[in-house]
């Protein structure tokens, strides 16, 4: 009823299961001032996220805080909440008063409680950036994993070539007036047969292309005259 008095009503409130929020007198608050509320299923906190994600930070610095007795851990909650809400976000550049204010909160400095909130926070920034690293990691390592099965298909389906086969060979630069040229440059003779579809090749006849190349059977089709 405190914040009611200066905000009005939310819309929603998402809670645990805790016996405050279980009560008969919090459901009968909710009905009664037309609030919705959700509780997380138990064990599962990402139904709740924001708030978990926020706890991840108060509660580090609650337990420092709180250390000579973790009784009155309570005592911090006001100070730490008032310095946290006049803080600059790195995700919105603004702190979450200016943003719901609408002006900077005027704050008696305590740099001791700056100081180890700044600490958590970037201690989670750096667990954050570790944990996207990873995730990019795992997306690049499936990529490569989906291009080897691409390759490896193809290299199965790549036709067979021998010592002494004709074949032309495909155009793989394009400069300045090319671009209309034939798409495949020929004839070549193989002269060695490399490992994983790799060939040796000389030029036959008088036409484009280098006079010795090599070139992979995926970028080869056999010589037709004419």
């Amino acid at each position: 009823k405190v914040q009611q008095k200066t905000f009005g009503n939310p819309k929603r409130i998402i809670t645990d299961r805790g016996s405050a929020f279980t009560s008969k007198a919090f459901g009968d608050y909710c009905t009664n001032e037309n609030i919705q509320h959700f509780q997380i299923t138990t064990g599962v906190p990402r139904g709740n996220g924001q708030v978990e994600r926020i706890h991840r930070t108060l509660i580090p610095v609650l337990t420092k805080l709180s250390i000579a007795d973790s009784t009155k851990w309570f005592k911090f909650v006001d100070p730490l909440q008032r310095i946290l809400n006049s803080t600059f976000n790195r995700s919105t550049k603004w702190s979450p008063f200016e943003l719901l204010i609408g002006v900077t909160m005027r704050n008696k400095e305590d740099l001791h409680l700056r100081d180890l909130l700044m600490e958590e926070m970037m201690e989670e920034l750096q667990e954050q950036r570790d944990e996207l690293r990873q995730d990019a990691k795992k997306n690049i390592q499936k990529i490569q994993a989906e291009n080897k099965r691409t390759y490896d298909r193809k290299c199965r389906n790549a036709p067979s070539y021998q010592r002494g086969d004709l074949v032309v060979i495909q155009r793989t630069q394009f400069g300045t007036g090319l671009k209309l040229r034939p798409r495949f440059l020929g004839p070549y003779r193989i002269v060695k047969v490399k490992p994983r579809n790799r060939y040796d090749l000389e030029k036959v006849g008088n036409h484009d292309g280098p006079k010795l190349t090599n070139s992979s059977a995926d970028l080869m089709k056999f010589y037709s005259p004419g």
